[in-house]
C-alpha cells in the first residue's frame, strides 16, 4: 500500500473551534471554511473527535451562541454531529499519557487532552485554531484551517 492511500484513510481530530464556526454567522469566512471541512471529511467517515470537544461544545451553544439552542436543538446537535463523530472517552491511563503530554511540552493541560486523544485515535491531522500550525506530535499534525 503506497502512503497517499494510506494518508486518505487516517482519520481527522476536530478541536472544539473548528465545530463551533460552524454555527457563527459573525466570521462567515471561517464558517464557510469550517462547514466545508467538516463535511468533506464527514463524508469520508474520517473526522472524529472527544468526548471533551463534546462538552466544550455544548458548554459554548449554551453561553456564547448568538442565538441560544433550545434544549430540543441541542440534543438534535448530540444525536446528528456530536455522538456520531465521537471515537473518544477518557480513562485513567489516558489522563497519565496526556499528564506526560504536558510534562514534555508545558502547554495547557486541557490542550493536551485534545492532543493526546488525538494520538490515541490514530489521527494524522489535528484541525485547531488554538495551537501552533505545523505542530508535530509524533505522526499527528496540527493543522490551522483559518490561518
Amino acid at each position: 500500500m503506497n502512503t497517499r492511500n494510506l494518508q486518505r484513510k487516517e482519520k481527522v481530530f476536530f478541536d472544539t473551534n473548528v465545530l463551533i464556526y460552524q454555527f457563527d454567522h459573525a466570521s462567515p469566512a471561517k464558517q464557510e471554511q469550517a462547514v466545508k471541512l467538516i463535511g468533506q471529511y464527514i463524508l469520508e467517515g474520517r473526522a472524529v473527535i472527544s468526548s471533551q470537544v463534546a462538552q466544550e461544545f455544548m458548554n459554548v451553544a449554551l453561553k456564547k451562541f448568538i442565538t441560544k439552542p433550545s434544549v430540543e436543538e441541542l440534543r438534535l446537535m448530540i444525536t446528528d454531529m456530536l455522538q456520531p463523530l465521537c471515537a473518544h472517552t477518557p480513562s485513567f491511563d489516558f489522563y497519565r499519557r496526556a499528564l506526560a503530554l504536558y510534562a514534555l511540552h508545558g502547554m495547557s493541560f486541557y490542550d493536551t487532552l485534545i492532543i493526546q486523544a488525538a494520538i490515541d485515535l490514530g489521527c494524522g491531522t489535528l484541525y485547531s485554531e488554538d495551537l501552533q500550525d505545523g505542530q508535530q506530535f509524533g505522526a499527528l499534525t496540527v493543522r490551522n484551517p483559518f490561518a
